[in-house]
Parts: C-alpha cells; structure tokens; sequence
C-alpha cells in the first residue's frame, strides 16, 4: 500500500538552518541517509523538498472562475516543506519510517494513504 509522509516544519526555522552551512550540511546528510535507508528497504517511490510557501498559488474555483491567491491556503505555525511516497504492507510500517524522518524530531510527519491512481 502507498503512503505520503508529508513533512511539516517552520519555515522560519529551516531558513535561519540556511544561515549556518555546517547545520545545514549536517541536515541534508541526514535526510540523504534517511532516503538511502528507505532506497536500501525497497520502500521509496518518490520524494522531493518543496519551495518556499511564498512560492505557492492556490486555485479555487468561484462562480465558474478559477481564482489565485499568492501563497497558502491559510495561516499556519508548520508549512509542508516536502514529502517522500512509500509503498509498505501497512500503516504500521509506514508509521515507522515516518518517526525515523529527520523532521519528525522538530515538526510533524503527516501520514497519508494514497487513494487511486492518476495517469499522467
């Protein structure tokens, strides 16, 4: 079964990381370990780190129109600031990966199961 552990953190936080090279080599290496075990156990699909909230368009549709807000959807103390796709045998298994995420000390590791497939 496919999961998305969706990765939550301050963004704030993260950027005062960028200020520090050594924290933030230290960071990316336990994220590169992180992502070579899950490669190692066969349970990686997908993943990647997201840009800035900043960054984002929000879409919805009024009145038939799509309308864009700058940014995210609302305003919140943790930002998803990436996410890593798994396939396991079950929610068990991927709670266990989600607590080994290296955000998951200092944010919030959302678990999620993937409903049904869209084909590009």
């Amino acid at each position: 079964m496919q999961y998305l552990l969706l990765i939550y953190g301050n963004e704030q936080e993260f950027a005062q990381l960028a200020k520090d090279p050594d924290a933030q080599k230290a960071m990316y290496a336990a994220y590169s370990r992180y992502s070579a075990a899950m490669r190692e156990a066969g349970v990686l699909r997908g993943g990647a780190e997201l840009k800035p909230t900043h960054s984002a368009t929000t879409v919805r549709v009024r009145s038939n129109k799509p309308v864009t807000t700058d940014g995210p959807f609302a305003e919140t103390k943790e930002q998803l600031g990436g996410y890593y796709l798994i396939d396991v045998k079950n929610l068990d298994e991927a709670v266990h990966w989600a607590a080994r995420c290296p955000s998951a000390a200092t944010g919030a590791i959302e678990v999620r199961p993937t409903g049904a497939t869209v084909a590009a």
